[in-house]
């Protein structure tokens, strides 16, 4: 695509040339990179004399300006330099057409190259807009206000070096997408464009067809209607006053299209610090006016009425939308918010991270100089005494630790199914008594008398017994052998008689044990903390009994001289449970422990 003309290629410019060569050779991705070069090179010759001409001819040659203008046409979001690039390559691509004069196919650059820069420099200016429009913070949201103004400065200095690009630019559909917006900033640049449009080719709204230019005022009278910002309404009163100054025509269309412009301009506008320009806008308005007063009256009532009509038909509308209305706006709203608590929580989340690591790494390094410091401090004698001293706490603490979280732990998952047997019970004696309902309530079946048996039956039935005696008969028995399995027969109900109450005594005395456990347990899962607790919570838990309470507090105190033990002294329970208490320690406590005022059996 880099080949220059024949005629031309030994007079070019070196750095043109190589610069081409390495955008020829390189990857997509590297060519913005490259194009920026074209900025030095550009500002190494003075503005508007011949050797600035001849360079931006060669860039021409050398098609690097249609390198441009395909960039600008790219996502800049995934290449290399970002928005940044795009702006910057703009702003190259604009100061290579101006000034640049063509001899070979003028027709080419003047009717296709240049129309489709503006284009593109549009499409790159909506969508930075569309960014700074949606960015959050405060350094994004001016990083793409500065490139737009960059790219809007890239027009302005296009279409002032072609003035034939004035109307090209009023024209595009992308250029009206972005005059049409309600943010401020981007408002207030897409009005100083339109200005300088005006300011270079006043007779440019002649130019562009009716649609086009109705467009154009209908916005610039809509921002005027729907905001009260004093910047947006002294830029909007200055293009109308432009307007009216150099188009005589326009005057008629503004007084004829917008009845109530001069009373809006009168009414909303006066005393906002630009009272000049709204008093020579607003005497040209009346001086239109006066020339067919009498038919503009009645045409202003007839417009007042329409108007009335179709505000009217507007309001009820827009109650019709405004619960949807408020959805979608909650709906943004939340998502925003969301958004921002999000990035604030990670922010948080990150810091405090950073903090605790940066106060682990001086609780290590303090740790580590107090070390040191004893060391220096201590004999060498003791230094192993000392580090020994100094495991043993250590191994004592991550102990202390380790029971601690699995006693919780265990608590924890005890209690849990402590619940869930008290909930099966509940549903089990709910269940008995149902179904103890059920047998009360279901009546016995009348008796009925077993019918009598016919005589032919009677000696039937009489026939097959005495076939069964005769085929089985009885085996004949002692009377000795009567009497011991007698006797056999009495000891036997006698042992059945002793094991059954034996039985029920122990029964009664597991289901006694059972209240009594749950009582307990009831009592100390709803006793109050220690910090909570008064004298009337301890005196359930102490006993009238001064033996018994004597008893209870000797156990108290024998498990923890137990629980204090050093390590050294544990040696022999490291594979013991922590909750099993040593025999030769707790050998009587248990059997006489007292809970809730009862001794337990």
């Amino acid at each position: 695509m880099a080949n220059a003309p024949s005629a031309g290629l030994a007079a070019a410019d070196p750095r043109v040339r190589a610069l081409a060569a390495q955008v020829t050779e390189s990857r997509e991705q590297d060519i913005p990179l490259l194009l920026l070069k074209l900025k030095g090179i550009l500002n190494s010759a003075s503005l508007g004399c011949e050797e600035s001409k001849k360079i931006k001819q060669d860039i021409y040659d050398y098609d690097l300006t249609q390198y441009c203008l395909l960039v600008l046409r790219q996502d800049h979001s995934r290449l290399r330099g970002g928005w940044a690039t795009a702006a910057q390559l703009a702003e190259i691509l604009s100061h290579c057409c101006v000034g640049l004069e063509v001899k070979e196919d003028p027709e080419e650059f003047y009717k296709k190259f240049l129309p489709s820069a503006i284009d593109n420099l549009l499409v790159l200016g909506r969508r930075l807009q569309a960014r700074f429009i949606r960015a959050i913070e405060d350094e994004e949201k001016q990083d793409f206000l500065h490139w737009f103004q960059t790219v809007t400065d890239a027009i302005c200095w296009l279409f002032c070096g072609h003035v034939q690009l004035a109307a090209c630019v009023l024209q595009n559909d992308r250029f009206l997408q972005l005059l049409i917006t309600d943010d401020v900033e981007t408002a207030m640049i897409m009005m100083s464009v339109l200005h300088k449009i005006l300011r270079v080719n006043s007779s440019v709204l002649l130019q562009v067809d009716e649609e086009t230019l109705h467009s154009v005022l209908d916005e610039l009278i809509y921002k005027l209607s729907s905001t009260t910002n004093p910047v947006i309404g002294n830029a909007a009163t200055k293009l109308l006053l432009l307007v009216a100054k150099f188009c005589k025509q326009l005057v008629k269309l503004l007084t004829a299209r917008y009845k109530g412009l001069k009373g809006l301009l009168s009414k909303q506008w006066t005393g906002k610090g630009f009272d000049r320009d709204l008093s020579q806008l607003l005497d040209l308005l009346y001086l239109e006016q006066s020339n067919g007063k009498g038919e503009m009256q009645r045409q202003h009532q007839a417009a007042c009425i329409i108007q009335a009509m179709w505000r009217g038909f507007q309001t009820r509308k827009r109650l019709k939308k405004l619960p949807q209305a408020v959805t979608t706006l909650q709906r943004s709203f939340r998502a925003k918010r969301e958004q921002e608590l999000h990035l604030k929580k990670q922010k948080e989340d990150e810091a405090l991270k950073l903090q605790m690591q940066l106060q682990r790494e001086r609780a290590m390094r303090l740790f580590r100089e107090r070390q040191l410091a004893v060391l220096e401090i201590i004999h060498a004698s003791q230094v192993n005494k000392y580090m020994e001293e100094m495991e043993g706490k250590s191994a004592l603490t991550i102990q202390r630790f380790w029971r601690g979280y699995r006693a919780r732990r265990n608590f924890h998952q005890q209690r849990q199914c402590l619940k869930e047997y008290k909930a099966a019970v509940i549903i089990q004696r709910a269940a008995c008594k149902f179904l103890e309902k059920q047998r009360r309530r279901r009546l016995l079946s009348p008796w009925k008398d077993p019918k009598g048996l016919t005589d032919e039956q009677r000696l039937a039935l009489q026939q097959k017994v005495d076939d069964y005696i005769k085929l089985h008969p009885a085996s004949q028995m002692s009377e000795e052998m009567s009497k011991e399995l007698h006797m056999q027969a009495q000891e036997k109900l006698a042992q059945f008689l002793l094991r059954s109450r034996l039985d029920q005594r122990a029964a009664q005395r597991r289901e006694t044990l059972l209240a009594q456990v749950n009582t307990d347990v009831e009592l100390l899962m709803n006793a109050p903390g220690l910090a909570e607790s008064t004298e009337k919570d301890l005196d359930v838990f102490v006993s009238r009994s001064i033996p018994v309470a004597t008893k209870a507090r000797q156990s108290h105190n024998t498990m923890m001289k137990y629980t204090r033990w050093p390590w050294w002294k544990k040696l022999g329970d490291e594979f013991v449970e922590d909750d099993v208490i040593p025999d030769d320690a707790l050998n009587a406590e248990l059997g006489t422990l007292f809970v809730s005022g009862r001794k337990s059996f």
